[in-house]
């Protein structure tokens, strides 16, 4: 098992940038295939972006591409995700995931995932 936690949440102008982390204990994260996810009050969780195993592949979802980057971090067993042009839209409940079951495929769907982080929290003012 993995324990996943995130960090970097907060409080954000728009336009501002946000760097969030996922930090892993139990295993190693490169065991796994990692998704960020986010929910904001009243709707239903969603995927952002993934990342493979190997780091060489990535996916975004389209309101996000060009704006955030996932990356991966073996020596210090994290995933970060860095956030710029930030919006309103964007603010939500961000948590990270950990897939064991996929290596080079990036799944999307919440039931894909076996583990789950917290959350943290991002707020994006007007």
């Amino acid at each position: 098992q993995v324990q996943l936690v995130e960090s970097g949440g907060g409080l954000v102008q728009a336009g501002g940038s946000l760097r969030l982390s996922c930090a892993a204990s139990g295993r190693t994260l490169s065991s796994y295939t990692i998704g960020w996810f986010r929910q904001a009050p009243g709707k239903e969780r969603e995927f952002v972006v993934g990342i493979n195993k190997s780091g060489l592949g990535t996916y975004y979802a389209d309101s996000v591409k060009g704006r955030f980057t996932i990356s991966r971090d073996k020596a210090k067993n994290t995933v970060s995700l860095q956030m710029n042009s930030l919006n309103p839209e964007d603010a939500a409940v961000y948590y990270c995931a950990a897939d064991g079951r996929r290596s080079w495929n990036i799944a999307l769907g919440i039931r894909d995932y076996d583990y789950w982080g917290q959350g943290t929290q991002v707020t994006v003012s007007s």
